[in-house]
């Protein structure tokens, strides 16, 4: 077995409260596996569960919470659209499970949805995949997989809704010369749990520009994975998230650059506010000693809008070559610009009117690169909404 980085290598030894936190490997060595006793049950001091409060997963990471209800699962657009079984030889392509929360999901789910956007078409509109929650007090685990075969190009939106406690894996299937958009809106209702596992899987010379949203929900953890099965591949990650009093929103995601001549672009945007909204940003990297040529960056950036809110962000770039082309990573996390404000007011703006200004600034950079309009205006609103919640 060969010699592998531990965190403290990368700098990450200690908690930020001075616990020992447990080592890990490199990232390309994770362990992944469809067996829920093949994972430990974490006990939040292992560096994936560190910031994640544990005891409001409602059973998911433990064993715990069993089903008893179903997501119901609507799709509309030009795609093919299949219920399918676990032996389907199709799930599993986009990914494998690399924690406990995944592999039980993916060993309890009874069906999966499986949306295709057959070779060579291009749909003229969006796809729209519409996933309704069991209720409120009921679990559920649930996989879906898009498909987007060779020379494919498509837009899909993935719009959560509604409540209960939910495990889920999806699958994103980007074939040689495919082109696939993704939005996915977690507009979960305020009492709901979802711990989600995104698993990317890009071919030769394909495009895949995600694009995460994260509003609603109790606690709402997502991790994305991209793979490259391919020279060529073209990854674009982009999230918008805003947590209000007693909210934890989670983010956490590996690019996992394993062939040569490819490219990632990170750029996550997150605003809290109220007492105990808790955001939490992980962004890594991986570039392995085959992945010559590769170009990367990420950032992440949170805006602190009122006392009692707290935002974790932490980039790591973890590097096995220096044949590159570039990589680098930020991360920013700061209140209102006083600068701003003071030159907004100076020209006549109300104080309040000029930090809705800044808001909307901070996020509009993201939310011009969503190409369906009425998505991009509900989402517009929604943050308004947020804003008007302590008179931002």
């Amino acid at each position: 077995m060969s010699t592998t980085k531990t965190d403290a290598q990368h700098g990450l030894g200690e908690h930020s409260h001075g616990a020992p936190v447990v080592p890990q490997a490199s990232r390309g060595e994770r362990f992944t596996s469809y067996d829920v006793e093949a994972f430990e049950v974490p006990g939040g001091r292992e560096e994936d569960w560190r910031f994640t409060p544990t005891k409001r997963l409602k059973g998911l990471h433990d064993g715990s919470a069993t089903a008893t209800g179903n997501l119901k699962i609507d799709v509309t657009g030009d795609a093919g659209v299949e219920t399918v079984g676990r032996e389907d030889a199709r799930l599993g392509q986009g990914g494998i499970p690399a924690d406990r929360v995944a592999a039980q999901a993916w060993s309890s789910f009874t069906e999966a949805t499986v949306v295709t956007v057959p070779k060579e078409t291009k749909p003229e509109g969006p796809i729209t995949v519409t996933v309704n929650g069991p209720g409120a007090g009921e679990v559920t685990y649930g996989h879906l997989q898009v498909r987007a075969e060779q020379f494919a190009e498509a837009v899909v939106v993935i719009d959560y809704r509604g409540s209960g406690v939910i495990g889920d894996n999806v699958e994103f299937v980007v074939g040689d010369g495919a082109q696939l958009k993704v939005v996915s809106i977690h507009d979960w209702a305020d009492d709901a749990t979802q711990v989600s596992s995104e698993h990317a899987n890009l071919g030769r010379d394909s495009v895949f520009r995600h694009f995460a949203v994260t509003l609603g929900g109790d606690l709402v953890r997502v991790n994305t994975t991209v793979n490259y099965a391919d020279k060529g591949g073209d990854a674009e990650l982009l999230g918008l998230y805003f947590a209000d009093a007693g909210q934890h929103l989670e983010h956490r995601m590996l690019v996992d650059h394993s062939v040569s001549n490819c490219r990632s672009n990170v750029l996550y945007k997150g605003a809290l506010q109220g007492d105990s909204a808790h955001t939490v940003w992980i962004g890594d990297v991986l570039i392995q000693a085959a992945a010559e040529a590769t170009d990367t960056y990420e950032l992440n950036r949170n805006l602190v809008l009122t006392e009692g809110a707290r935002a974790d962000s932490v980039p790591n770039l973890e590097i096995e070559t220096g044949e590159i082309e570039g990589a680098g990573h930020a991360s920013a996390t700061g209140r209102f610009d006083d600068e701003q404000l003071f030159y907004l007011q100076s020209r006549g703006i109300p104080e309040d009117q000029a930090r809705r200004l800044v808001v909307r600034g901070f996020f509009g950079e993201l939310l011009q690169k969503i190409d369906v309009p009425e998505v991009r205006e509900r989402l517009e609103a929604e943050i308004e909404e947020e804003l008007a919640v302590v008179g931002v």
